[in-house]
């Protein structure tokens, strides 16, 4: 493939194609190209970005593939969660088709034989995170904000997010997870979700640089030390908290740690979740609730849908047994295919993206009406079977 120009030159115009393939040298770039949307992913877009990645493999002449995004907000804001809807109100055949390629190409950037390095500048959530922190180099900026924000719209961490975020020091993927909060730059370096942090202005040199093909060389000019981590300063209540087995004990902790309980008028940054600006994924405000403590960790979880809550706590529990990526992703995709079937998704995603009332009506609306049974049938096999994830995505 001959090369399109620089990263660094990536028009900010949505347009015919919505990811760009193209060589710099020795360097193979993929650009998702839809920053209206920023970028959020759909099924064509995911087979774009495979079929990049079997011609990259194959070139002799790439030495390394380099996933950004167009536009100046983010890399990724995740699925196309509009989509997911219509489909979840309709004959829902779309999205299980969807994930089945998207988780399959998730465990193909863990295991991509070249160097993968994701630049994760500005908004990265849900499939944006799927599609770059599995890679070897993960790349943030001072502007990076990242999340698994899905139990905001009763949903649960999925594109091997739960493994991710089970890896994380203490019980801080278990905080993030719950809460739907977004990670800065040095948390999302703390909790192991990105390797190194390149400052903005030096994102387009850095990018250029890796025409080379030696990714390290270009690491080491252009990185700058990790800034520090919000969360790092609060690992003792979040570590006993979150430790506990259930939802509930977890609020109960949270409701009684006697760190100083947050002031009401925060409450509005960090209570719920909201839709991010292109409406295609949802967070809460950038670190605000880790800075004010337990009492308030608590009022953004009990915003969340309870059955989300219990699904995403049992699927991190799961992703840190297992320890692997590909039988987590078997697990998140059967979770999926369940949550299509719900009503908190459709409702959560009215609620948060459609109508943007932010007043999702759960059901069952309590954590107590959630039993043992409905959390255990989101993890049975789905009608159409696993994933196969090494297998190709299907023909569109």
């Amino acid at each position: 493939m001959g090369s399109a120009g620089s990263a660094g030159s990536v028009s900010s115009a949505d347009g015919a194609e919505p990811v760009l393939v193209y060589r710099e040298g020795r360097a193979g770039h993929i650009v998702l190209n839809r920053p209206r949307a920023l970028n959020a992913l759909t099924h064509p877009m995911v087979r774009r970005i495979d079929a990049a990645l079997d011609a990259f493999e194959r070139d002799p002449d790439v030495a390394v593939v380099v996933l950004s995004g167009a536009g100046e907000r983010g890399l990724c804001a995740g699925g196309d969660i509009r989509a997911i809807h219509e489909d979840a109100r309709g004959d829902r055949t779309a999205s299980p088709a969807f994930w089945r390629d998207e988780y399959r190409l998730n465990a193909r950037v863990a295991r991509c034989p070249k160097p993968y390095v994701a630049l994760m500048d500005g908004i990265v959530m849900g499939g944006g995170i799927g599609v770059s922190a599995h890679g070897r180099f993960r790349v943030v900026t001072e502007r990076s904000t990242l999340a698994m924000p899905e139990t905001g719209i009763g949903f649960a961490p999925d594109v091997g997010g739960s493994l991710l975020l089970a890896r994380a020091p203490g019980e801080l993927g278990t905080h993030l997870a719950l809460t739907a909060s977004t990670a800065d730059a040095g948390d999302a370096l703390y909790c192991g979700l990105a390797d190194h942090l390149v400052p903005t202005e030096r994102l387009a040199d850095f990018a250029k640089a890796l025409a080379d093909g030696v990714v390290e060389e270009a690491v080491e000019r252009y990185a700058a030390p990790a800034p520090p981590s919000g969360l790092a300063r609060h690992r003792e209540w979040i570590d006993h908290c979150y430790a506990a087995d259930t939802v509930e004990e977890i609020l109960a902790r949270l409701r009684a740690h006697p760190a100083s309980p947050c002031p009401d008028s925060a409450a509005d940054s960090t209570t719920g979740s909201g839709a991010n600006s292109a409406g295609n994924g949802v967070g809460s405000g950038a670190g605000a609730e880790r800075e004010l403590g337990p009492a308030m960790a608590a009022r953004s979880i009990e915003g969340k849908s309870p059955t989300g809550l219990k699904v995403a706590l049992a699927q991190l529990r799961a992703a840190r047994r297992l320890g692997a990526l590909e039988p987590v992703l078997e697990r998140e995709f059967r979770a999926s295919c369940a949550a299509l079937s719900s009503w908190d998704l459709v409702e959560g995603i009215r609620a948060q993206v459609i109508d943007k009332d932010r007043a999702p009506r759960w059901s069952p609306a309590t954590l107590e009406e959630v039993s043992e049974e409905r959390v255990a049938a989101y993890f049975a096999p789905p009608a159409g079977g696993d994933p196969r994830l090494g297998t190709p995505p299907t023909a569109p």
